[in-house]
């Protein structure tokens, strides 16, 4: 099984990590207890991908999944330190567009994984609250809309 390692920017979402089955939750700053074979950054700003490039092992990968980056602390990019972020055969990689046959790897993978899923339904006439409740910041898990 893999462990998963979670860094966000609150002590409520790590402990919901915790809750949800991750080997271990930190800051966004943290050192992670053991180095990360890849890490996944779906935040839309710069510094948590500075940030989390310490926590790497030697040809680990960073992910960006995310449809773009915010301008507003691309400065952050400035401080990474060629030795210790990027030498020994790191790799930065970003995600554009996802198969079938991803999604498939992904779900199967998920399965090996012991992080139990929270999620919150909500019928597609009802997709206005759960943007609203987005933008509000009242998330526990994920939001999804059903369509019947």
């Amino acid at each position: 099984h893999s462990r998963v390692f979670v860094f966000s920017r609150t002590e409520k979402e790590r402990e919901f990590a915790k809750e949800l089955g991750a080997f271990w939750a930190g800051s966004i700053e943290d050192e992670s207890p053991e180095k990360l074979h890849c890490v996944i950054d779906t935040t839309p700003v710069w510094k948590p991908i500075v940030d989390v490039l310490k926590n790497l092992e030697r040809g680990g990968r960073l992910v960006i999944n995310a449809i773009r980056k915010e301008e507003v602390d691309k400065d952050a990019l400035l401080t990474i330190d060629y030795p210790r972020d990027i030498w020994m055969e790191k790799e930065i990689k970003s995600v554009a567009n996802i198969t079938k046959k991803d999604v498939e790897e992904f779900l199967q993978l998920a399965a090996e994984i012991p992080i139990r899923p929270d999620f919150q339904e909500f019928p597609l006439e009802e997709a206005n609250k759960a943007l609203i409740e987005l933008k509000e910041r009242k998330i526990r898990g994920a939001k999804v809309l059903k369509i019947e």
